[in-house]
């Protein structure tokens, strides 16, 4: 089944997805609709008996290299192709160490029977070296399956004695595992997918919950740009603080002009300053509160343009710097990693009128002495970071790689090849 169409400008229209991928802005936009395609590739795939997380982490990465190629510079696409890969991992683990310990307590309970009328010892060889090998390979649940000898071979041993009953019980377990495996398997992926999605949703939510913890009483808060996740913490402080927020333009988009009008409609005091007064200003700042595209493995931010001057001057002035990031941006890439674009260049229209300049283009033959460089984003290095508040508390940028354990697995980091530069 085609889970993609393509478009005249050659983005890609997931399957039950109505916006192609590329109109599809913002972190936890984007974010939100990798997981609902790769929930319905998991729902959609036929898991075969054998290997079957390997199936379905095979079809993820397959479907997860073709989005994270549609937007290269959304490190957020890949960050969730790695979290459901991280969870199909998780769930086939949790399968095979309960229908371990349910096998295990099944064998338990067939020699307690067999003591009852005969020696133990009268049991047959490939009964016993089954059950040891379904002890001895507990972490992988189709090695446990393939350890149980197959109905031929209770055939064959069935004139054994006292040993059919214990050995035909085994099989059968073994069977009804292997028919009732995939429907669990993919059942509890999508499950946790499912709250994936919810957590992506509420993370906003509860990163302001934490938002009286860190503004106090008549301070005085520095932004820059547009931030949902700024103006809900902002918004929940004011609950119980009262405040005055200097929203810094974030040229040549303007971004901050739509918070500060958020922010007033919200009854708070605003000021609206241009970049470039960020440095005159911040030493009446007692806390920059910033948003951010993306946070890598070394706790470095890849952030709006102009973020990293306002950390500068933070920094100058030991003003504390908050980074206010969902984990669902937290990557577990680092920024010398080639599969991080730390830029993205935007139009140069948003700079300079095509007719006023006219003249000082080159008109295509490529000798023009007029330049213009429009980059969205700017690299804050961790050590101008002075806390980062996500939807799982507060932490310091040097403990930032430690949360990757919890969400990523190593094999996963890498899902395409580098990008090749000319």
């Amino acid at each position: 089944m085609t889970l993609w169409s393509s478009l005249s400008d050659g983005s890609l229209l997931p399957w039950g997805v109505h916006k192609p991928i590329r109109q599809v802005e913002g972190s936890q936009a984007s974010a939100r609709e990798t997981a609902v395609v790769l929930r319905s590739v998991i729902s959609q795939q036929r898991v075969p008996h054998s290997n079957q997380a390997a199936s379905l982490i095979q079809a993820v990465k397959s479907v997860g290299v073709q989005l994270i190629a549609a937007n290269p510079v959304e490190l957020a696409v890949g960050n969730i192709v790695r979290r459901v890969l991280h969870l199909i991992r998780d769930e086939d683990v949790a399968l095979a160490t309960t229908d371990v310990l349910g096998l295990e307590v099944s064998v338990d309970s067939d020699d307690e029977d067999d003591t009852q009328h005969e020696n133990p010892s009268q049991l047959s060889a490939a009964a016993l070296a089954a059950a040891n090998r379904i002890t001895l390979q507990a972490p992988s649940l189709h090695n446990l399956l393939e350890s149980i000898p197959g109905p031929e071979v209770a055939a064959s041993t069935s004139s054994s004695g006292g040993d059919s009953e214990a050995k035909s019980k085994l099989v059968s377990i073994a069977a009804a595992d292997k028919n009732s495996k995939s429907w669990k398997l993919k059942h509890g992926v999508i499950e946790a997918v499912n709250e994936l999605i919810e957590e992506i949703d509420n993370c906003y939510s509860q990163i302001a919950e934490q938002a009286l913890e860190h503004i106090h009483q008549n301070e005085v808060i520095l932004t820059l740009a547009h931030s949902k996740a700024v103006m809900k913490f902002l918004c929940e402080a004011k609950k119980k603080r009262s405040f005055q927020v200097f929203v810094a333009e974030g040229a040549p988009r303007y971004q901050g002009h739509a918070l500060a009008k958020e922010l007033v409609a919200k009854d708070l005091q605003t000021t609206v300053i241009t970049d470039s007064a960020v440095f005159a200003m911040i030493s009446r700042v007692n806390m920059v509160i910033v948003g951010a595209h993306a946070v890598l493995a070394n706790g470095g931010v890849i952030a709006p343009a102009g973020l990293h001057m306002v950390a500068l001057a933070a920094h100058r002035h030991a003003v504390p710097f908050v980074v206010l990031a969902g984990t669902h941006k937290l990557c577990p890439l680092y920024p010398h990693n080639p599969e991080v674009l730390l830029n993205d260049l935007k139009s140069p229209s948003e700079l300079l009128d095509y007719g006023e300049f006219s003249d000082c283009m080159d008109g295509g033959t490529g000798n023009s002495r007029l330049h213009v460089v429009n980059p969205a984003f700017d690299y804050v290095p961790p050590q101008l970071v002075s806390l980062f508040i996500t939807d799982t508390g507060g932490h310091n940028p040097s403990y930032m790689y430690r949360l990757l354990a919890d969400y990523y697995t190593p094999d996963d980091y890498v899902l395409q090849q580098p990008l090749k530069t000319k």
